[in-house]
C-alpha cells in the first residue's frame, strides 16, 4: 500500500519548501463488541482562508495524526491477522508525515509559536495575532483518543475507530483543496486522500472478517474523489 507519505517522496515534496514557493496566500451486522460510531466528537473544521490557513491546517493534522500513532500502539502485538502490521503501518507512515510537516512549519511560518495553534474565536485569519494555543480539549478532540479498549476489544475498537479517525482526515483534506493555495499542501491533501481511501477499504474487509458490515462504515465514500 502505498502511503501519502511515499507519494510526496515521489513527487521530490519533502524537503521544506521555502515561504517564496508558496503561492498567496445500507449493509447491516450487529456484533456485541461493536458500538455506534460517534460522528460528532471532532470538528474537522480549522477555519476560513487566509495567510495563517496552511499554519492552521498543519497543526491540526500533525495532532490528528498524533491521535493515529496512540491508537495503532493498541495493535502492535496483535494475533489477528493483518490488523498488527496495519497498525505498525499507519504509525509508521504518519510519524514520518508529522515530520516532514514539521519541516515545512518551520520554513514557511518561522515567527508562530512553537506551539500548536487554532484560530482565536473572531480572529484575523490573516495575521499570527490573530491565533491562540490549542486548547487541551481541541487537540483531544483533533486525535480522537477520548476513549481506550480493554485487551478484549482492541481488535474492534481499533478498526472502527481507525476507520472513523481516516474519514476525518478526509474531510480535511478536502478542506485544504478548497481554502489552500500552496502547492505542497494541495498535494499532500491528495496523497491522504488516496491513501486513507484504499485504508478504509481494507478496514473495512478486516471488519467483515470479525462479523461487522455496517451502514456507517460507507459514510466517507462520497470523500474518496481528489475533487
Amino acid at each position: 500500500m502505498r502511503s501519502a507519505l511515499a507519494f510526496l517522496a515521489m513527487a521530490g515534496l519533502l524537503a521544506p519548501v521555502a515561504r517564496a514557493q508558496m503561492a498567496p496566500n445500507d449493509h447491516q451486522h450487529h456484533h456485541h463488541e461493536s458500538q455506534p460510531l460517534d460522528h460528532t466528537a471532532h470538528n474537522h473544521d480549522v477555519g476560513p482562508p487566509g495567510s495563517t490557513y496552511d499554519l492552521r491546517w498543519i497543526d491540526a493534522m500533525v495532532q490528528h495524526h498524533t491521535g493515529a500513532l496512540r491508537m495503532s500502539e493498541f495493535v502492535f502485538d496483535i494475533g489477528t491477522p493483518g490488523v498488527g502490521a496495519l497498525g505498525k503501518e499507519i504509525w509508521r507512515d504518519q510519524a514520518q508525515e508529522i515530520k516532514a510537516m514539521g519541516q515545512w512549519r518551520k520554513a514557511w511560518y518561522p515567527e508562530a509559536p512553537v506551539y500548536p495553534v487554532a484560530l482565536r474565536p473572531g480572529g484575523d485569519p490573516e495575521t499570527l495575532s490573530g491565533l491562540m494555543r490549542m486548547s487541551p480539549a481541541q487537540i483531544q478532540a483533533m486525535q480522537m483518543t477520548a476513549s481506550s479498549p480493554t485487551r478484549e476489544t482492541r481488535v474492534i475498537w481499533f478498526l472502527e475507530r481507525m476507520l472513523r479517525h481516516h474519514g476525518g482526515a478526509l474531510v480535511m483534506a478536502h478542506d485544504a483543496l478548497k481554502k489552500s493555495r500552496n502547492a505542497t499542501i494541495r498535494r499532500l491533501a491528495r496523497a491522504i486522500i488516496v491513501a486513507q481511501r484504499k485504508e478504509i477499504i481494507q478496514i473495512r474487509r478486516m471488519l467483515q472478517r470479525e462479523g461487522l458490515n455496517r451502514s456507517d462504515y460507507y459514510q466517507y465514500d462520497k470523500l474518496f474523489s481528489l475533487s
